[in-house]
């Protein structure tokens, strides 16, 4: 009997749009901050003084405005002439503020650089996820799904389809899945991607898989159609099903 999986459509459904990525929001104490080193670029401690003076009278007209109590960039710029003041006086006589040898601003520089690699890796992450995504509503649409073999990271492609279905739970894709960790087919004959996959899928579908990978040790040569009430099972009752497979497990212990 053929491995129950659900019935081909006939149309398929559109991909879904691609989003574009959003911009890093605007930080304005940080524009203060590069505003103010700009400035500051080539001064000499008197004139960084006589800067911070402007800066704390500013401050002080601004404490007297309401619409004014939110905002961050002055306060931020007032800080960094106060910061930059004290580096200078701490120098040697003559010195002048260069921003390029101010170890407070590379520390910042490398923090903003490794913060823009991890947001491109995200990005990248994302869409190699989207276009698996992708390429499975393709496969399940021409009936083949359940012929391929999974590779790392469609834990979280299932997540995106379902995400596109507004939440709508991935059966064909559930089942899939199941099966495949059952069988340990794919990436899932690694046993650290068996156990990875214990955090990243859902309870129906291990319960599912434990419950599979039992009853097909039990029951050698069954096809799927003999065990799709396994399916039924963890999909209903995942907590019961996990328990019925540990107690299989139990009853009858591997040799």
């Amino acid at each position: 009997m053929p491995t129950p999986w659900p019935p081909r459509r006939s149309a398929r459904r559109p991909l879904a749009p691609r989003v574009a990525a959003p911009r890093e929001p605007v930080d304005p104490a940080r524009i203060g901050r590069r505003v103010v080193r700009r400035r500051a670029k080539g001064m000499d401690a008197d004139a960084v003084a006589a800067a911070l003076e402007d800066a704390r009278f500013d401050a002080r007209q601004d404490s007297r405005h309401e619409d004014l109590a939110d905002d961050v960039r002055g306060p931020a710029e007032l800080a960094e002439w106060e910061r930059i003041d004290q580096l200078l006086a701490a120098a040697p006589a003559g010195t002048v503020y260069d921003p390029d040898t101010d170890d407070v601003v590379r520390a910042e520089l490398a923090a903003e650089a490794a913060a823009a690699a991890a947001r491109e890796a995200e990005l990248r992450e994302a869409a190699r996820v989207a276009a698996r995504a992708d390429e499975l509503q393709a496969l399940r649409e021409l009936g083949t799904l359940e012929q391929t073999e999974p590779r790392t990271g469609d834990e979280a492609a299932r997540d995106e389809l379902t995400r596109r279905a507004g939440g709508y739970v991935q059966a064909d894709v559930d089942a899939w899945l199941a099966h495949a960790l059952a069988a340990h087919r794919g990436h899932y004959g690694d046993p650290a991607a068996r156990e990875e996959a214990a955090g990243l899928l859902t309870p129906p579908v291990l319960a599912h898989a434990a419950l599979l990978a039992e009853l097909a040790r039990l029951v050698p040569g069954a096809d799927m159609g003999q065990l799709a009430f396994a399916g039924r099972l963890a999909t209903s009752e995942p907590e019961a099903a996990g328990e019925l497979a540990v107690l299989l497990a139990r009853a009858h212990p591997a040799h």
